[in-house]
């Protein structure tokens, strides 16, 4: 089976997860390749076509599966290979761009959704499946906290609170993260930007625990990356943290409220306990290569009813 990811490339790159799960898709026998989009709005993917139809004639795919719903909506201007679109949450959180994704599931032979909500609010209720992305656990292999603040050049006894994504991003709601930690003496909010793949596995391992006050979320991979270190979470109700989290402690769904976090955050960071984050994650069969499985079950069903 040959299967052609599509995705947005203007960072310079495709995103961590994109890669990580065609990879074990490949584990899996999957012959993969990429299409790469630099261009930003419905223009901007509109001039890619071209090129877009001429690495379709030269891998001629089984399936293209594109991720995000713009891209979606790219691949499926061609009627000739059948289009599986995942649907990551900004695709459908945000109502001026939802409207290109609802384009998209119109023409998808199958749609993805990474979280419950982003189904409700799609509407949608055929030719779909619900299937969070996974995570490479491999990535993510034990690390003893000490070494890991060793490494990054962290005090031993500080404390310590990742905050989930960059200051910058407005979506991730930074003043809420700083307004809670405030409350707090002596700790440190630490941003997530910059860091390798490697770096990031260290940070979750050095960290006393992971902050996430976003506005939206689709289902975050920091709070799943998270759990694979067997890091507590607090996060605010947002995308599909409550199904993620909902057995695992030290951890918590709060309210956005700043003397709210910061007192449960206080309370996970005098426990001083990791979680039981990763044995969950596996529980809940997130890994990338039970992932993988799925998707394979997708393509074949599209083929076959093709």
């Amino acid at each position: 089976m040959k299967v052609l990811i599509i995705a947005s490339k203007n960072s310079g790159n495709l995103s961590p997860f994109v890669v990580e799960q065609a990879h074990a898709l490949q584990q899996r026998g999957v012959v993969i390749d990429y299409f790469g989009i630099v261009g930003k709005g419905i223009k901007g993917y509109l001039r890619v076509l071209p090129s877009l139809s001429k690495k379709i004639k030269e891998f001629q795919p089984d399936i293209i599966h594109a991720h995000y719903g713009l891209s979606g909506l790219l691949a499926n201007l061609q009627r000739k290979v059948p289009v599986v679109t995942t649907y990551h949450g900004s695709d459908i959180n945000v109502v001026e761009v939802r409207r290109f994704s609802k384009m998209a599931m119109r023409l998808s032979a199958w749609n993805v959704f990474v979280s419950q909500r982003n189904v409700e609010l799609a509407k949608i209720h055929k030719k779909y499946s619900l299937l969070p992305c996974g995570i490479d656990v491999d990535n993510f292999v034990l690390q003893n906290k000490l070494d890991a603040r060793d490494a990054l050049g962290w005090d031993a006894d500080g404390k310590y609170v990742l905050f989930a994504g960059a200051y910058d991003n407005a979506v991730k709601n930074a003043p809420l993260a700083q307004a809670a930690v405030q409350l707090l003496s002596d700790v440190h909010l630490v941003e997530l930007k910059g860091y390798s793949r490697q770096e990031v596995a260290t940070l979750f391992y050095a960290a006393d625990a992971l902050l996430l006050t976003s506005f939206t979320e689709g289902s975050p991979q920091v709070v799943k990356e998270a759990m694979a270190c067997n890091c507590p979470v607090v996060t605010v109700d947002v995308g599909d943290v409550k199904e993620r989290l909902e057995r695992v402690y030290p951890s918590a769904v709060v309210e956005r409220n700043p003397q709210t976090i910061s007192d449960t955050l206080k309370s996970i960071l005098e426990q001083g306990k990791r979680s039981n984050g990763r044995e969950e994650l596996l529980q809940q069969r997130l890994d990338n290569q039970n992932v993988a499985m799925k998707l394979i079950s997708i393509y074949k069903r599209v083929i076959n009813e093709r």
